[in-house]
């Protein structure tokens, strides 16, 4: 006997065998229904006392059978393939009027069904007959209703037509799009202020540039007004439900949130709008993944990804296989993930051992450079504030530097030259960046030691860039939190592109050298004032360089 699905509890052994008959059914696939079936619907339902639902394919086959409404019937995952549609439809039976629930409908818009047909009963026999499609993006509504009449009056309807019509306006509205934004993934993203102001909203714009620079395409921002989080919807039922619709009618996939999501919310968020869901600590980390090259950089990265994906792991299947990485599935992925805790474990720990013999050969490079007296100057600062630009023009040599956030994972260490000190060495550093996740913090402790060990830092300040104050404080925070006693130049970077007011602002707040990397001015009077800090901190110039 097939299963039946639903409230079957107390249904006797011959219903559940007349229920399980509904799968030799088969309506023609252009039909809604036909009258044969509303007959044997509308008799069955009254016998029991409970709705009936059918889930049909596009050939009219009876794929699943229910008892309850709508939402009592499981809708197989990954039905919709590369069709805009599920190529699923539903008809189940009402046993008092009302027509279309707010329930009922949303099952049509969550699993992207064909068509949703309601079928009222009336003493035992079919009556009304509701019919609902979704609408077309931009419409303004999520679902179409057909006015509610006679079932018999729909028997002729083209089904096919509708539903190819539907599919034909979705297709060609994903086109438009594809050729205006290109084949990035579409996010929605979701930003929450409980009472932080300005902080939220900068911190929701920072969330965009992050969902460029790991391939995502951020069609909508939405910053949501909590005085306290909900905690199993985070942002509540009612704004997940516009999150939805939103999404929709953008052809947006992900939903990516600028607070981190316990596990449990994750999965609830999932379920109720069916969509994929990142919070921001599993974004950067995708980044991380996306620009780690070396090995020690992608030994770090995943370890990274592990400590964060391994409280997370509550079961097989979905759960795990939603957590098999962010935008483009980046990382250890599913593949990984399908393991059990225990080996999980023993890769973390391979890894950790791995990362400890970089450590070690960094610390015996280090030593090395202490026995030559070469001084150490670390470039420090916000990500995409221009390091390794600046690096590169100082030390005339390296890497050339991208517009993208954590574009720099390892550090890059270069010769240089300062006047009246000589021969330096100038290294990279990875970008920091507020709410730095403490996974990260920990993998790249070894990379980070490389700021302990400097003898000067320069901090690179994006003078050009919108909340340069904040971004001063969440880097310099970080040095506190590090334990860097280094004295500090403060280089106002990208001096050309900021305004003159806004340079004179930060000069007069925190110092600091207007410089421009790509244009060269200011380089000399940053070298000036590295090569003061450095004899000040008591570094013995080489005997050569006195006379430069």
């Amino acid at each position: 006997m097939e299963k039946i699905y639903g409230k079957t509890e107390g249904l006797r052994k011959s219903d559940l065998k007349r229920l399980s008959n509904l799968y030799r059914r088969r309506l023609p696939p252009e039909r809604v229904l036909t009258p044969e079936l509303a007959q044997t619907l509308a008799g069955l339902s009254q016998e029991i006392h409970r709705p009936i639902a059918l889930l049909l394919d596009r050939g009219g086959r009876v794929v699943r059978v229910g008892v309850g409404d709508a939402k009592d019937l499981p809708i197989p995952e990954g039905a919709r393939a590369e069709r805009r549609l599920s190529g699923f439809r539903l008809l189940h039976t009402h046993l008092s009027p009302g027509g279309l629930s707010r329930p009922d409908l949303s099952v049509l818009f969550l699993h992207r069904l064909d068509s949703l047909a309601a079928l009222e009963v009336e003493g035992g026999r079919p009556a009304t007959l509701h019919l609902a499609f979704l609408a077309p993006p931009k419409t303004g509504e999520d679902w179409r209703l057909l006015p509610p009449r006679p079932y018999f009056q729909y028997l002729d309807l083209d089904l096919r037509a509708e539903v190819e019509a539907l599919e034909e306006e979705l297709s060609r509205q994903a086109r438009v799009r594809e050729l205006l934004d290109g084949s990035g993934e579409r996010a929605i993203l979701v930003g929450v202020d409980t009472g932080e102001g300005p902080e939220a909203e900068a911190g929701l714009k920072e969330l965009a540039e992050l969902t460029r620079t790991a391939g995502g395409v951020p069609v909508k921002r939405v910053l949501v007004f909590r005085p306290g989080l909900d905690p199993r919807y985070l942002v509540g039922l009612g704004k997940l439900e516009e999150l939805k619709s939103l999404a929709y009618h953008e052809n947006a996939s992900t939903l990516i949130f600028g607070l981190e999501l316990s596990p449990a919310q994750a999965r609830e968020i999932e379920r109720v709008t069916g969509l994929k869901v990142l919070d921001r600590t599993q974004l950067i980390l995708d980044i991380f993944a996306l620009h780690a090259k070396t090995p020690e950089a992608q030994a770090q990265v995943e370890l990274a990804q592990l400590r964060y994906l391994l409280p997370r792991l509550v079961g097989k299947g979905k759960e795990m296989s939603r957590l098999g990485g962010g935008i483009g599935t980046r990382g250890p992925g599913e593949t990984k993930l399908e393991v059990d805790r225990r080996r999980l474990q023993e890769r973390i720990a391979h890894l950790s051992r791995k990362l400890e013999e970089y450590a070690r050969r960094r610390e015996e490079a280090r030593r090395q450079r202490r026995r030559q007296g070469v001084p150490l100057v670390a470039v420090v600062g916000y990500t995409n504030a221009g390091k390794t630009t600046l690096l590169q023009a100082l030390a005339r040599g390296g890497e050339a530097g991208e517009d993208k956030l954590f574009a720099t994972l390892r550090p890059l260490t270069r010769r240089g030259f300062l006047p009246g000190v000589g021969e330096v060495l100038f290294t990279d550093t990875v970008g920091f960046i507020r709410k730095m996740p403490e996974e990260l913090l920990t993998a790249f402790r070894a990379t980070l030691e490389e700021v302990r060990e400097a003898d000067v830092l320069i901090h690179v300040l994006d003078a050009s860039e919108e909340g340069a104050l904040e971004r001063h404080r969440v880097v310099r925070d970080l040095l506190l939190d590090l334990g860097v006693e280094a004295p500090v130049v403060l280089a106002l970077s990208k001096a050309d592109r900021a305004a003159p007011y806004d340079l004179y602002f930060l000069g007069e707040r925190l110092g600091g050298v207007p410089v421009s990397a790509l244009k060269g001015t200011g380089l000399r009077e940053l070298k000036e004032a590295l090569a003061g800090a450095l004899l000040a901190s008591g570094v013995r110039p080489q005997a050569w360089a006195q006379y430069t």
